[in-house]
């Protein structure tokens, strides 16, 4: 099993990779949430990966963070879910975001994922609840400047943003400032998506 690869950034696309190692070119395919997290290319990058192996092929997967590289491992375990929809759930939200989410089987939350529907969601909540409880000790929002852990419309206002294209750190950080900004009562998804909006076009 190959766990990690360190080496020279050759190119990156949103959705791969090209690690030179030693004149060794590793393609290596990433989530949304690592490629913003690449340096430029030229310069050192180190990757957690998985080794994907099957009948007709291999593919290597890599990950900023060891976190990130297991959620991945515990989602294609999982019943109907296969690398491309992991891949796509860990490039949708942040690890624990997904966690929160799942723990408190927030069936309409996980069902914004694009490629995640209803029966999708439900599964996902039954199979993995207990297990990503390791993953997601407090909720993703917990200390979060006025966001509730768990909190929901948090959760959805930052989908939301990463959805239109805006970086998922950067979704966060605006979403979580917003959330100050209102009483719990008014704090709903598109109130915070109005004004994390204003943060995040200026």
């Amino acid at each position: 099993m190959i766990a990690k690869i360190t080496g020279t950034l050759d190119c990156a696309t949103l959705s791969e990779v090209v690690v030179d190692v030693n004149g060794v070119g590793y393609e290596i395919a990433i989530p949304l949430n690592t490629y913003d997290k690449l340096p430029r290319p030229g310069q050192k990058v180190a990757l957690h990966t998985h080794l994907n192996v099957r009948e007709d092929g291999m593919t290597l997967y890599g990950f900023s963070g060891v976190v990130e590289r297991d959620l991945f491992r515990v989602l294609i375990g999982t019943t109907g879910i296969g690398p491309k929809t992991a891949l796509n759930i860990l490039s949708s939200m942040a690890a624990d975001s997904f966690c929160s989410l799942v723990v408190a089987a927030d069936i309409k939350g996980l069902s914004r994922i694009n490629g995640i529907g209803k029966k999708s969601a439900e599964r996902l909540v039954v199979e993995l609840r207990d297990k990503l409880k390791t993953f997601a000790p407090q909720a993703a929002l917990a200390g979060g400047g006025g966001a509730d852990p768990g909190d929901q419309e948090a959760e959805a206002a930052i989908l939301a943003l990463v959805q239109l294209g805006f970086r998922p750190d950067s979704a966060r950080k605006a979403v979580l400032a917003a959330c100050g900004q209102f009483k719990d009562g008014e704090r709903s998804s598109e109130n915070l998506i109005r004004l994390a909006l204003q943060t995040l076009n200026t």
